[in-house]
């Protein structure tokens, strides 16, 4: 049996006001930021233990995250903002001197 599709046209949404949402420009010159401050691969060994680094690759990643998934108009945390929140705690752990490199897997260590 098919379910019965109504024929009304749902209207969409009102578009969030400029107050309800992020700035347009925010998410994209986010990215950009936690792509250059990422660690490659390659640059691995020579920039994993700078600590400002590694907490800066991480609050970028906290800033996309926020952006790209929450509203600021929520008062709620929700998974995004919570995920944004644990990525901050990890920058602010590499900061303290809490955290250190965990070692290369391929290096046995």
């Amino acid at each position: 049996m098919v379910p019965h599709r109504s024929s009304a046209v749902t209207a969409a949404p009102p578009a969030a006001s400029p107050s309800q949402r992020w700035p347009e420009q925010a998410l994209p010159l986010a990215q950009e930021l936690h792509r250059s401050l990422s660690i490659s691969e390659r640059d691995w060994h020579a920039l994993k233990s700078q600590r400002p680094r590694r907490a800066a690759e991480q609050l970028a990643a906290a800033l996309v995250q926020l952006l790209a998934r929450d509203t600021p108009t929520n008062a709620a945390a929700g998974d995004a903002r919570r995920q944004a929140i644990a990525l901050a705690e990890h920058a602010v752990g590499w900061l303290k001197a809490e955290l250190s490199d965990p070692g290369c897997p391929s290096h046995g260590r």
